[in-house]
């Protein structure tokens, strides 16, 4: 398979401090509308209208992605079956108790009478 080379980006591309251009911005709102979904331990504070410059909208995108991954993350664990150990554990000083008499049910009828009323 031949590799494909790609080139590394100028040192221009991203500049913090340049003001973010509408497609950066609409990628905020859309991280903004994935935010809301989550539940709100896992929100930020960030208000994304004062979102100005790269740098700022970068940082959003970053705490919002990373509260998504640890929502996920939280949410496989509760998922998460726990483990049964098989068989009994059994401490080598004590075994169970057993008894040596067996217990034998007795069958005892019981009778009971129903008494018919008659409709007059």
């Amino acid at each position: 398979m031949e590799v494909i080379h790609v080139p590394r980006p100028s040192k221009t591309a991203m500049n913090p401090d340049r003001p973010a251009n509408a497609l950066l911005l609409a990628q905020v709102s859309h991280f903004q509308h994935a935010e809301r979904q989550l539940p709100l331990r896992y929100r930020s504070d960030i208000y994304i209208h004062a979102i100005k410059t790269e740098g700022e909208a970068a940082s959003y995108i970053r705490e919002v992605t990373e509260a998504i991954h640890q929502a996920h993350a939280d949410a496989a664990k509760r998922r998460a079956k726990p483990t049964r150990k098989r068989g009994m554990e059994i401490s080598a000083a004590e075994r169970p108790k057993r008894n040596s008499k067996k217990k034998t049910k007795t069958k005892t009828k019981t009778k009971t009478k129903t008494k018919k009323r008659r409709r007059k």
